[in-house]
């Protein structure tokens, strides 16, 4: 499909939903993308593709709400038990057979709350963590929406040594969002106001709230996060396909020395 495309698929909302495949398809070489246990762990696209003739491995965040087999509800961009073992998989899977693998992120983090824990996502998490930092084939990272939390290490964040990270405009990186970290640090403020003895009006309490807003949206900001190197760049989207072709061609210079391994891992 035309990358010229790509303008008209990501949505102005950001808790919008939208299907990231339109995306994979419009970067990766025409009917080249091949799922890897598509029915299972949906809020994370797995697959193998070709960009530019080069095969690639994609882990991608979905953004659409979808349904399980158990009948169960999953939200978009975050991070569920199923999803985070499919991609360990699919993660190990690239490393043996060699292949560069694509992050494309847009993901709030992984889910919370009793049930998620007693469902195993911390160890599924922990898992995927751990394929993601032990790899050693070539590793690029495109942030695409949201990148949140342990969501951004999960989805090989600067921190694991992608060898090329980029963010599109729309893209923002923080512990949460923007508004979610003025409520808190909002509440906190309060808390330490009221301590003193200070009693906040509803007025002031807006005012409070915006003013953390504002300086916490200015720092998600992709290109607050690329002047301080922890992006390599903020690129127009129809160049994606450039970057990481043009990635995967550096990296070919550099033979891969050292060998994969996962250790020991709980299934």
């Amino acid at each position: 499909m035309d990358p010229e495309e790509l303008f008209g698929v990501l949505p102005r909302e950001r808790s919008a939903q939208y299907d990231m495949m339109e995306i994979i398809n419009r970067v990766v070489d025409a009917d080249t993308f091949e799922p890897y246990k598509d029915g299972y762990g949906q809020t994370i696209i797995t697959g193998y593709a070709r960009i530019d003739g080069w095969a690639v491995g994609i882990v991608a965040n979905q953004r659409k709400i979808v349904k399980t087999k158990k009948g169960e509800m999953q939200f978009g961009g975050v991070i569920y038990s199923d999803s985070a073992d499919k991609s360990t998989r699919f993660i190990a899977n690239c490393n043996q057979k060699k292949i560069p693998l694509v992050f494309l992120q847009d993901v709030t983090g992984f889910m919370v709350g009793s049930k998620s824990e007693h469902g195993g996502i911390i160890k599924d998490g922990a898992k995927m963590v751990n394929a993601v930092s032990n790899s050693v084939v070539p590793k690029f990272t495109i942030v695409i929406g949201n990148s949140y939390g342990a969501g951004n290490y999960a989805m090989c964040g600067k921190a694991y040594d992608p060898r090329l990270i980029a963010a599109w405009p729309s893209a923002e990186l923080a512990v949460m969002s923007g508004n979610s970290a003025a409520k808190v640090l909002m509440q906190i403020e309060k808390a330490s106001l009221e301590k003193s003895g200070k009693k906040l009006t509803e007025e002031e309490e807006k005012a409070l709230f915006a003013k953390t807003k504002d300086r916490y949206d200015e720092q998600v900001s992709p290109y607050y996060a690329a002047s301080r190197i922890w992006t390599d760049g903020v690129i127009d989207p129809r160049d994606t396909r450039k970057w990481i072709s043009m990635g995967i061609e550096a990296a070919d210079h550099a033979p891969i020395t050292k060998d994969f391994n996962l250790g020991v891992i709980q299934t």
